[in-house]
């Protein structure tokens, strides 16, 4: 197992290095930060000794590999906006996203696991059409769109639910007003995902139910909960742990989205902010952050699969074909 992670670890970083050599040459391409802060006012002059200091006139590959050297040393950088360090800005930045991908998360568990279970068992029914045809609208309906509805109607129209920020201004703070502030954001990122997650876990269970042991289940009359819960879904856990792991790229990027619609105070907000001012060490923070996260969200998932499914082995053989 340890042989297994560590190779796992290694061939991680190679291509946690390829995605930022990727990133830093894309973003270098977009222009200079410098051209953001040109004017009437701002000689020329200024400019070079700004971009002198900070490294700008040097080549993309020296710029690349001085970047490097300063993520060896655990420094991200200074944000060229703020001149707050990079390191210090995800840290207050990358709570409120958690909060919203982790409930968001397990709001669209909730919802795909029976809703998929559901589906399978009812397999061509109307019932079936009608749970396949919400989660292909709930998948395919964009998240701005969805999000405009809410604000509209429990907002605008009703008043029940504040429409932007993760607080109320002038209110001390509590889980009900934080509650209140997270629905809409939840609803809106949670919908997308459970959308495409009913489908996995209704394939996954259509699959399973269609094995011979189940049939043998069945004819032990041992209960319909059972065969479909106890030996039915435990072994489609795979499926959603892959859905899962999947899903953390999906909750990163829409969480940009959201986190515009609502102004809520998380790394999307501030991603769209450095992207806008070309704020090139805060840019690379995020995509390093986000590369991270999904890299070790594939690790685990390969992991869990032995934790749920005894029959995969980490053997020998296993770690040599990686």
């Amino acid at each position: 197992m340890l042989k297994y992670i560590g190779k796992r670890l290694v061939i991680a970083l190679i291509v946690l290095i390829g995605i930022t050599i990727i990133d830093f040459t894309i973003m270098t391409l977009a222009g200079s930060p410098l051209e953001m802060i040109q004017s009437a006012r701002v000689s020329k002059e200024a400019l070079e000794v700004k971009e002198a200091a900070l490294g700008l006139d040097d080549p993309v590959a020296l710029q690349y590999l001085r970047w490097l050297a300063e993520i060896g040393k655990g420094n991200l950088g200074i944000s060229i906006k703020s001149q707050q360090p990079v390191a210090k800005m995800l840290g207050s930045y990358l709570g409120p996203t958690l909060l919203l991908m982790g409930t968001s998360l397990l709001f669209s568990l909730i919802i795909a696991v029976p809703a998929g279970i559901y589906s399978a068992i009812h397999q061509n029914t109307k019932r079936d059409y009608v749970v396949v045809s919400t989660s292909f609208l709930g998948s395919s309906i964009p998240a701005f769109f969805l999000g405009l509805i809410l604000i509209y109607l429990f907002s605008i129209k009703t008043g029940w639910l504040p429409s932007s920020g993760m607080r109320t201004l002038g209110m001390e703070k509590s889980t009900v007003d934080l509650v209140k502030h997270l629905i809409m954001p939840v609803l809106v990122l949670g919908t997308s995902i459970a959308g495409s997650t009913i489908r996995y876990i209704r394939s996954a269970m259509l699959e399973i139910l269609k094995q011979d042991y189940i049939r043998t289940a069945k004819a032990k009359g041992i209960g319909r909960f059972l065969v479909i819960y106890k030996h039915g879904f435990r072994n489609a856990l795979l499926s959603v742990v892959t859905v899962v792991g999947m899903q953390i790229p999906l909750l990163f990027g829409g969480a940009i989205i959201v986190e515009q619609i609502f102004s809520w105070p998380g790394l999307g907000l501030m991603t769209m902010s450095a992207i806008l001012n070309r704020d090139y060490p805060v840019i690379m923070g995020v995509c390093l952050l986000t590369a991270v996260v999904v890299l070790l969200s594939n690790i685990i998932t390969d992991l869990v699969y032995a934790l749920v499914d005894p029959t995969i082995q980490l053997d020998k053989a296993t770690v040599e074909n990686l």
